[in-house]
């Protein structure tokens, strides 16, 4: 059906290998970072578990650095991307339903703030339901 293809350029960027991982690399880098950057200040990342009222909150930090590197890891590699998405999905929704929980702000910006933030995290849980979609359809003969 005419519109439905893209232009030959586009196909062309879309089909590209190089698209897949520079795609996946944009999606777990706050991931990679943040999982770094807890497991090089364990006393800040425990303190932010504290903050938001978690029981045990150097389990959860330990937890999240986890949970942020190995899915991540995962997707990156294409080894069990549908795994490191779903973790990283899963911790997505549970960190906006925990950090982002504008339906308990009065109105007013801090609820308009915490409202977008939720949105961006579903998002992202989007995001990895397609890379987990695309790496499964379209696997590539070089792993990449």
């Amino acid at each position: 059906m005419p519109g439905h293809n893209p232009p030959r350029p586009i196909a062309t960027i879309l089909d590209a290998r190089a698209t897949f991982v520079l795609a996946r690399l944009a999606l777990v880098s706050a991931y990679v970072l943040g999982g770094v950057v807890k497991a090089a200040d364990f006393p800040a990342a425990v303190a932010e578990q504290a903050h938001f009222g978690l029981a045990s909150p150097a389990l959860f930090a330990a937890l999240t650095i986890l949970v942020e590197l190995l899915g991540s890891a995962l997707v990156m590699t294409r080894r069990w991307v549908w795994l490191g998405a779903g973790m990283l999905g899963v911790f997505t929704g549970l960190a906006a339903i925990i950090a982002n929980a504008f339906w308990t702000l009065p109105e007013g910006p801090a609820r308009f703030m915490a409202t977008n933030a939720f949105v961006e995290h579903m998002g992202l849980i989007g995001g990895f339901v397609v890379t987990a979609m695309v790496a499964h359809r379209r696997p590539w003969r070089d792993g990449v």
